[in-house]
């Protein structure tokens, strides 16, 4: 469990912007997206592409993961993307509006004999029913990223404080990701003024399952880290379980039990796992 990467905060970065790439440099995030698909007006897609590529290949931006989202095969960009991000080698590559998975077949095929992931976003109803196939598609596939905009806008559903119409499809996605042993992010919050709304957010998506979220704005950093982090009461209290287990296992009790109540294996899992997240964590900063 010791290999374990911190994703809990993945800011998207518009990568024809100058200024802000030069600041991700120094953001506290654990995954940096260099953004080419929605964030860049057609007229500035190749100029985006070229500072995306030395981004990526500067070897500036220490422990942060690098993730270049390019834009799909369909337009007149995506090939070129794909090219320039290979050659950049980044960790991952983000391949926006994946509906199923044989989307996913031309751009697994670049990334043969190399040791670049691709990740997927899932922003379409028909992504959400077709998780699981997905997710299946190749070991290369190693996440999950949600678009909860275009799903919202796609559902013709309402946009509400703990997002209880677009629910089943995030549950969907975390059960195709985990049954596979994808990494899941969350979907973007929109207001990045609304620190109260945002934080109800990723303690949501975090007690659901989610590694972390994807960002619009660095401000957003901070509650995320928090939010998907171990907390000193949860680390404490793993390390308790695992002391009391371990106790009762030399003792030759078939039981093991802490404050009364019984701790089976997969509690101690839970930990185990817990605990390697929050030295992960430590490690990286």
């Amino acid at each position: 469990m010791d290999d374990i990467i911190p994703r809990r905060s993945a800011l998207f970065m518009p990568a024809s912007n100058e200024r802000a790439l030069e600041k991700a440099k120094s953001l506290p995030c654990d995954v940096v997206i260099f953004d080419l698909e929605d964030a860049v007006s057609p007229d500035a897609k190749e100029a985006a592409r070229t500072l995306a590529a030395s981004a990526v290949s500067s070897g500036e931006y220490g422990r942060r993961e690098l993730v270049i989202r390019i834009n799909a095969f369909d337009t007149p960009w995506g090939q070129e993307d794909m090219k320039a991000a290979i050659a950049a080698k980044p960790a991952a590559i983000l391949v926006p509006k994946v509906t199923a998975a044989d989307d996913l077949i031309p751009y697994l095929q670049y990334l043969d004999n190399t040791n670049i992931s691709l990740w997927a976003m899932m922003e379409t109803p028909l992504a959400f029913l077709n998780a699981q196939a997905i997710c299946a598609v190749s070991h290369k596939l190693t996440a999950l990223v949600i678009g909860p905009n275009d799903l919202t806008k796609d559902l013709r559903a309402r946009r509400v404080p703990g997002r209880a119409p677009i629910m089943a499809a995030l549950s969907t996605a975390l059960l195709g990701g985990r049954a596979y042993g994808k990494i899941v992010l969350d979907g973007v919050y929109n207001d990045f003024r609304d620190s109260e709304g945002f934080q109800a957010e990723c303690m949501a998506a975090r007690d659901m399952g989610f590694d972390g979220k994807t960002l619009i704005h660095p401000s957003q950093i901070e509650g995320a880290n928090e939010a998907f982090a171990p907390s000193d009461t949860e680390v404490a209290g793993a390390e308790r379980l695992i002391a009391a287990f371990e106790a009762a296992k030399a003792a030759g009790k078939g039981v093991a039990t802490l404050d009364g109540k019984m701790i089976e294996d997969l509690h101690v899992t839970e930990a185990r796992y817990l605990l390697s997240v929050a030295r992960a964590i430590t490690a990286g900063e």
